[in-house]
């Protein structure tokens, strides 16, 4: 693909440059959805624990050492930048879970004998 750009040079006059302007590559694609459907789990994790009120006071402190590579790695695969953030977004999760799995294998193979099948 093709595009024809201009803009005006030091003598004011209008210049045409022709630029290559590549489309993205399907791995390319497909890492913008994945950090797309990242974002979108982040910001739904932090807008819950602020319904649930657990962001609406800020006076506790947290403090430890890890490693650097963890926060690292951390980062880059939320695409949080700042310390505090990363924290918050780890314990909202973490405050959050629903232990859906736990409870899925607990009652797997099982039914209750109340409901009604129709058989």
């Amino acid at each position: 693909m093709t595009a024809k750009l201009a803009f005006p040079t030091r003598q004011g006059r209008t210049s045409r440059t022709t630029k290559r302007v590549r489309r993205p590559s399907k791995e390319q694609l497909h890492r913008i959805e994945v950090l797309k459907r990242q974002r979108e789990r982040i910001q739904a994790v932090i807008e819950s624990a602020k319904r649930s009120g657990l962001l609406e006071e800020k006076t506790g402190r947290i403090a430890g050492r890890v490693s650097a590579e963890l926060i690292e790695q951390a980062k880059a695969r939320t695409g949080l930048t700042s310390d505090t953030e990363l924290v918050e977004f780890a314990l909202a999760s973490l405050a959050l879970e629903d232990n859906f799995a736990e409870t899925f294998r607990k009652t797997q193979g099982t039914v209750d004998p109340s409901l009604r099948l129709g058989f």
